[in-house]
């Protein structure tokens, strides 16, 4: 009996889609402090925000809860409202597109700190249905494990772009007892202690429970010895914009 899908070792996180009027909804909150925690919401006020009537911005906000995006909590005299972390992940999303439409980008520069991840990597890395892919498709066995970063604030905001830029689909496979499920590497240039590094990828499983903080890289060899690495050290993840002939 197969067990359900996994990719490096990480539950699957939910993914709903999230329609315009509710984005204005979602976009309002965050506008009035809910990404930073929970603020006071007037579905009258709201619904004059957005132009439209007291019960479909109540309608909204349940929708929002209901998905995942916002959480509630209803009071004698109005609610509390915040910006959960996938609603974050959605503004952010939308966010990326404006900045694709008003500014010149040639890549994607992310920075971040080094951290100690559970060394799930190692194992999964290993496996024969992505090493052979690894292989074949980046060019390279990886070393088994991966660099885990921890991204600063402003790059936890441009890691919205990281869809932009080019990549390399790996596919899901499957043993005789699970499914394992598909990731995407993103070819980088890697930069820490006045060293550089290449080539190395940004490795994004489909299904993952890291959050949009942290990133994990893999390359032939073990980065932390290449680049002199340890805890809390600054690197700079540099990546290429996919081409758009």
């Amino acid at each position: 009996m197969r067990g359900p899908p996994l990719v490096f070792g990480m539950s699957e996180s939910a993914v709903t889609s999230l329609g315009h009027d509710e984005l204005q909804a979602l976009k309002a909150v965050g506008l009035d402090g809910g990404l930073s925690g929970s603020v006071k919401v007037s579905c009258a006020s709201l619904a004059e925000r957005l132009d439209t009537s007291t019960q479909t911005a109540s309608r909204r906000l349940q929708q929002l809860e209901s998905s995942g995006f916002l959480d509630r909590e209803i009071v004698s005299d109005g609610q509390w409202v915040s910006v959960t972390e996938t609603g974050q992940q959605a503004l952010r999303s939308e966010y990326a597109d404006y900045r694709r439409l008003f500014e010149e980008q040639t890549g994607l520069t992310l920075t971040g700190t080094i951290t100690t991840g559970m060394g799930e990597g190692r194992h999964y890395i290993s496996l024969p249905g992505y090493k052979q892919q690894f292989e074949s498709r980046l060019g390279y066995t990886p070393f088994p494990g991966t660099l885990n970063v921890e991204l600063s604030e402003a790059s936890i905001r441009g890691r919205a772009d990281l869809s932009a830029q080019a990549s390399v689909p790996i596919d899901s496979w499957e043993d005789d007892e699970r499914t394992f499920g598909a990731a995407t590497c993103y070819p980088a240039r890697l930069e820490a202690n006045g060293r550089q590094y290449g080539p190395t990828h940004v490795i994004v499983p489909d299904r993952t429970h890291h959050d949009e903080e942290s990133l994990e890289l893999i390359a032939p060899e073990k980065l932390r010895d290449e680049l002199n690495l340890t805890d809390d050290d600054t690197l700079s993840i540099h990546l290429e914009e996919a081409s758009t002939e």
